[in-house]
């Protein structure tokens, strides 16, 4: 068995460890476990074309299966994926126009795949969600071919869904048979989408140093395993960052490793942490105004903007040599009411009421704060990418940078930015820096 951290392959070597990993011949060096992650199949290689049929025959998915795709993804791949596995079972091909992972589409996949044993996804993030879901509440098995290096999700086991009230949120689900990846189609997707997932990875730092804070302040449980599987691939990913928009397949290659090697981290763990803190946060807020504020830009595309957000401020809190002095915590629940819809202002006062100081808890914290402080920044330091190098890489693969490259008004943005910690019980640099009373002016200042 492997107990080699995960190193960065050469040519034609994508699923170097991932292979290991897969099989459940890895062990972690530092804790000599036997990791196991729930897949069968994750193949990465330069081009898929003829091998669909066998790809899928492994997987036992039986004799019906639907392919669901959007109108995009099945002219890309999915007539091909669909002619392929004709040889092996009988084939329905599930066009939606134009979906959104929301709970509504969720029940319309569930009704359009019910004949069906089991679920082949073409596409990136909201088809692999929108079939996550679907089948792991009618318990069916799927595996999904991915048409874009767009997202983290590929291999996660939760699934980001919007509920009718706008509230996007992440549900338990079921992790894919198999993950298929044909760089060379993922290298001629769309720019905005090759940028977006390098923006969903680039939160490593971010959310590594969020977590860590509150494992070291509030004894939440960390593991640094979700970082250590990435980190050999992490530099090559951004070192590769302009061969995103050039569609070259050695960038998608790099940049596809990190995303699954992300989701096998939230595998081994059992939770987002690893990959989403507050820069998802704030995505999150955006998302609750999608086609009222904002013109409906990606997930990927946001947590990137975000990311060099958070990455600012982090650096600007840490930067201090002295300690934030913390306030009880000031939840006003008037003005939240004024933003909100009625049914998402009571889910973010509810999720912000379980980490909210009183003032027995802000004393408690002043006093963490000062005994760790000098401890928790150099801590912190190394965990944390140079901003400059995350807007580099974001900017050399063609992606958003700043709040306008969304199409965002810079207010609402700052808005987002600000409030985004009502959103989950996640205790982050923008609760630090909030009940601090900083937030408000370094938010202004950073963005």
């Amino acid at each position: 068995m492997s107990t080699e951290t995960p190193r960065a392959p050469g040519a034609g070597r994508w699923t170097q460890f991932i292979d290991d990993i897969v099989a459940g011949d890895w062990i972690d060096p530092q804790t000599h476990q036997n990791e196991r992650v729930p897949y069968e199949a994750i193949v990465i290689d330069e081009t898929l074309a003829g091998r669909e049929a066998e790809l899928v025959a492994a997987l036992n998915l039986g004799t019906t299966l639907a392919i669901v795709c959007d109108t995009k993804t099945y002219a890309v791949l999915g007539r091909r994926v669909e002619a392929a596995l004709a040889s092996i079972a009988a084939c329905t091909p599930v066009i939606l126009e134009h979906p959104h992972a929301d709970a509504a589409t969720v029940e319309l996949v569930r009704a359009r795949t019910a004949q069906a044993g089991a679920v082949v996804a073409v596409g990136s993030g909201t088809i692999n969600d929108l079939c996550k879901y679907a089948t792991f509440l009618d318990g069916k098995k799927y595996c999904v071919f991915a048409t874009a290096s767009s997202m983290n999700g590929y291999t996660s086991t939760t699934a980001s869904i919007t509920l009718p009230s706008g509230f996007k949120t992440s549900f338990a689900a079921h992790a894919p048979r198999g993950v298929f990846i044909d760089l060379a189609i993922s290298a001629a997707a769309p720019i905005k989408l090759k940028a977006a997932g390098l923006g969903d990875s680039l939160c490593r730092s971010t959310a590594q140093v969020d977590w860590w804070l509150s494992h070291r302040l509030f004894g939440t449980p960390y593991s640094s395993l979700p970082f250590r599987l990435q980190a050999a691939d992490e530099p090559q990913m951004i070192e590769h960052a302009p061969g995103l928009a050039a569609g070259t397949t050695d960038a998608v290659g790099y940049l596809h490793r990190v995303l699954i090697l992300v989701g096998f981290g939230v595998s081994f763990v059992g939770a987002t942490h690893p990959g989403s803190m507050g820069e998802h946060q704030i995505s999150h807020y955006i998302d609750s105004f999608a086609g009222a504020r904002h013109p409906g830009t990606t997930h990927g595309q946001q947590v990137g903007v975000a990311s060099l957000t958070m990455a600012r401020l982090q650096h600007a809190l840490l930067a201090r040599e002295t300690p934030p002095r913390i306030r009880p915590t000031r939840i006003d629940r008037a003005e939240l009411e004024t933003r909100l819809d009625p049914d998402n202002a009571q889910k973010c006062i509810a999720e912000w009421s379980l980490k909210a100081l009183d003032e027995r808890g802000a004393a408690e914290l002043n006093g963490t704060l000062e005994a760790l402080w000098p401890e928790l920044r150099a801590e912190c330091a190394a965990f944390m990418l140079p901003v400059e190098r995350m807007h580099w890489a974001l900017a050399a693969a063609g992606g958003a940078t700043t709040a306008l490259d969304l199409g965002l008004e810079p207010g609402f943005y700052r808005e987002a930015v600000l409030h985004a910690r009502e959103m989950r019980n996640r205790y982050s640099a923008l609760d630090l820096l909030a009940d601090s009373g900083e937030l408000e002016s370094l938010v202004e200042r950073e963005t």
